[in-house]
């Protein structure tokens, strides 16, 4: 009787949380803090409301600077706080360079 282990690759465990948002701050050694933002009808007003929520997210290269626009995506968790990792830099932030 042979048992074979299956080994997940990431086709079968399916796809991996990706969030878009804007970089608050870079002022830790390889983690940065992003700000997402979403629109959700308020529950009793029925009105969009705008949500804000921050993400630390791990930035090996220390690519990220304050005011870009980064794709983050979910990860193991790193440390206390950060369950994220930088995917890439969408767009820099002019005023900063």
């Amino acid at each position: 009787m042979t048992t074979e282990t299956p080994s997940a690759t990431a086709d079968e465990r399916g796809e991996r949380t990706v969030l878009t948002g804007k970089v608050t701050s870079a002022k830790m050694e390889k983690t940065i803090v992003v700000e997402v933002q979403r629109l959700v009808k308020h529950p009793k007003y029925r009105r969009v409301v705008r949500i804000s929520k921050k993400f630390y997210a791990h930035d090996e290269a220390r690519q990220a600077k304050p005011g870009d626009t980064v794709r983050i995506v979910a990860s193991r968790p790193l440390s206390k706080l950060k369950r994220w990792r930088l995917k890439e830099v969408l767009t820099r932030n002019a005023s900063a360079e």
